[in-house]
């Protein structure tokens, strides 16, 4: 087996003799599991893979409680009940969209773009014949990943930001999936500067606006019903790429067993916004796209961990659901 060698502006992966020890087999079977999944049709597999999710979210205790957490400060008109059901359906999307990008990492991009509905594509190809330089606003979905892989199937050169995650098996496969028709990923921890240089070679950015970073770099701005430390980075990013910023957000629709891709026009008003003025856009954005589909959006990141000084920080407030240290 050849390894693929690490290049200074992107990351890379590259497979380790160590994933083949014992304490990895159990990933791998599960590994194996999921890419069996992706050569049954969707109509069968995701029943099964709603069902499968909502069972994990009732017991991944953690997780849930986060979701909770998050839905009862962003939407706190919504009845407990109903932002439980929320919460189940983000669970049952989870491994319906994680299993349709296997699909499209091990089969035919073609038989997937028949699944594939664009709401906006035109916005993408007059940007393509124009020749514009893009950074693509993409909230955390759970199917985030499937519209940059689709766009580099057909040609386009995407370049996309991301966490190594903490399993080292995982973070290989899942990267090698992200790759398989190109492109560059760039690992946060090598710092803005690669990323920046691949738009402004021609690659089409891939920016995901909604983490915490914490509130020395961050505006706090409106965020849904609450507020939220937002980084307004895209704005700087935007100038020295001189790139277009294109809001756009995949919804995975397991009744139609369809993807649904949503595209905004450019962001052009952020040229000339203070730092406040961007990060609240930023978070419109989220809030348009989110808002009729909040099952398709990750609520079990720690998206509000970062609060005012006298502010107790929501995942300590032993108050909100069973709380765990």
């Amino acid at each position: 087996m050849t390894k693929e060698t690490q290049h200074h502006s992107e990351f890379i992966p590259v497979f380790k003799r160590s994933f083949l020890q014992p304490q990895f087999w159990g990933k791998w079977i599960a590994i194996g599991v999921a890419g069996g999944l992706a050569y049954l049709p969707a109509t069968l597999r995701d029943p099964l893979l709603g069902k499968l999710g909502k069972w994990v979210g009732q017991r991944a205790k953690g997780a849930r409680r986060r979701a909770q957490i998050n839905l009862h400060y962003c939407f706190p008109e919504l009845s407990v009940e109903a932002r439980e059901d929320i919460i189940d359906e983000m669970f049952a999307t989870a491994p319906q969209a994680m299993v349709l990008m296997a699909e499209l990492a091990l089969r035919d991009p073609a038989r997937i773009q028949q699944r594939v509905m664009w709401h906006g594509k035109g916005i993408v190809e007059q940007l393509q014949q124009s020749g514009e330089k893009v950074i693509f606003l993409v909230p955390h979905g759970w199917a985030v990943d499937i519209p940059a892989m689709l766009l580099a199937a057909e040609g386009q050169k995407m370049a996309a930001m991301f966490h190594n995650q903490k399993d080292p098996l995982m973070d290989y496969i899942w990267n090698r999936l992200r790759r398989r028709f190109g492109g560059r990923m760039h690992a946060r921890n090598d710092g803005i500067k690669p990323f920046i240089a691949s738009v402004r070679q021609g690659y089409w950015g891939y920016y995901l606006p909604d983490q915490d970073h914490g509130a020395e770099h961050s505006e706090f701005v409106d965020f849904f019903a609450t507020y939220k430390a937002t980084l307004p980075a895209i704005g700087r990013l935007m100038k020295v790429c001189r790139a277009k910023v294109v809001p756009l957000f995949p919804v995975y629709n397991s009744k139609r067993h369809q993807l649904e891709i949503f595209v905004r026009p450019p962001m052009d008003d952020l040229l000339t916004a203070d730092d406040h003025t961007i990060a609240r856009r930023m978070n419109e954005e989220v809030e348009f796209f989110v808002g009729p589909n909040p099952e398709q959006y990750t609520w079990i990141l720690e998206l509000l961990k970062t609060r005012q000084p006298d502010e107790e920080r929501p995942y300590r407030r032993k108050d909100l659901f069973p709380y765990k240290k």
